[in-house]
């Protein structure tokens, strides 16, 4: 590894939430994971509701220095409207493994992929959330992305983005493809 610059990390870490009905949420994310990589700062990254689904970031992730990773979930959807009592195990599971990371003292950024839509589809509780969000230590940062961030979640982050969905090949009848969208 290259000879790091002498530079002073942040000291006070924040919450960012990245949601809405737009592409680039997890993408987003990734970027900032990446960018405190390249500055020597560890990074977990907790993905919820994404099993064991070969998802192309995950096989890049594992080659990346200083970022550490653990997905949770079934492969295939939940279906909001009939959530299974082992797709709320699983999410209690990825909350458990985002407190640990937060609480270890390892980790200067924590990212929970997909969170908001676990609480959107009644697999969390907000309070738990909320809970942890309140729990984390100042040195810090915390991402939250998924669409249908709950509004007590914006409240309390200190910079929330919102994708906006304008235009999308998926409308067109073009599937998700492998290497761009997945």
């Amino acid at each position: 590894m290259e000879k790091r610059e002498q530079w002073e990390p942040f000291t006070e870490g924040m919450v960012e939430v990245f949601s809405g009905q737009g592409k680039g949420k997890t993408s987003a994310a990734l970027g900032v994971a990446l960018r405190a990589a390249g500055y020597g700062l560890r990074t977990h990254i907790v993905f919820f509701m994404k099993g064991d689904y070969p998802y192309g970031e995950r096989k890049a992730l594992a080659y990346i220095p200083y970022i550490t990773f653990a997905s949770f979930g079934h492969p295939g959807f939940v279906d909001p409207m009939h959530v299974k009592p082992e797709e709320r195990e699983e999410a209690r599971q990825a909350l458990d493994e985002a407190r640990r990371a937060i609480s270890s003292g390892d980790y200067r950024l924590v990212i929970l992929d997909e969170v908001n839509v676990a609480v959107s589809f009644g697999l969390l509780d907000v309070d738990e959330v909320l809970r942890l969000i309140e729990e984390r230590p100042q040195d810090v940062e915390l991402i939250l992305t998924g669409r249908g961030a709950h509004p007590e979640v914006v409240n309390r982050a200190d910079l929330v983005t919102e994708m906006l969905d304008i235009k999308h090949p998926f409308e067109r009848g073009v599937p998700a493809r492998k290497g761009i969208d997945y």
